[in-house]
This record gives C-alpha cells, structure tokens and sequence, in this order.
C-alpha cells in the first residue's frame, strides 16, 4: 500500500488509474471528500524508506469548478493536469459537466 485516504481532507473513493511524471511523483483524483467534498486532484510524492506523501493540488467545490470526477488527469507538455467532471455547477449538482485544468 502506498496511500490510504481518509476522506477529508484529503479525498476518498478514488475510481481512476493514475500518472507518473518524469520526477517520479504519481496523480490522480477522488471522486468524493477532500477539503470542500466534492473530491480532490492530488499528487503522490516519494520519499525515503518507501513513503509516500500527499499533496491536494485541488479541492472541487461542486460549484462553477466542477465536482465529483470519476476519471483521472493527464499530464499536458508544460506540466499542467487536465481532466473533467461529471458535475458543472452551474445549478446545484447539474450533470453538464466541466473539463478542468490544474498547474501545480
């Protein structure tokens, strides 16, 4: 095991595969809990004695940003993280959906 969440703050229920970068760091997304509940964009970064910590690069709000993503990010050429969300925000748990672009 390498992470185990614990729904807030930092995320729970993560549905998606996850991305290495070129520094060996792994992201990926919850789709609920984190600091606003609607789930989270994170990343993983090893360290000694085989740790792994955790930094929340984002937590959805369930509003106009979106919330809920059931799929993972992909890493973009200059480092930023795109994915999306079923849930858009611009009515309370509309399922419109948002594509989402996080720089870490």
């Amino acid at each position: 095991m390498l992470y185990s969440f614990a729904g807030s703050p930092d995320g729970e229920t993560p549905f998606a595969g996850l991305i290495f970068d070129n520094a060996g760091n792994l992201y990926g997304t919850t789709n609920g809990g984190g600091p606003r509940l609607f789930g989270t964009v994170y990343k993983l970064t090893p360290s000694a004695g085989g740790q792994w910590t955790e930094t929340i690069l984002y937590g959805f709000s369930g509003a106009a940003d979106g919330g809920s993503p059931q799929t993972g990010a992909i890493l973009g050429n200059a480092g930023n993280l795109y994915g999306t969300t079923p849930i858009s925000g611009i009515v309370p748990y509309d399922q419109a959906g948002v594509v989402f672009e996080i720089t870490p």
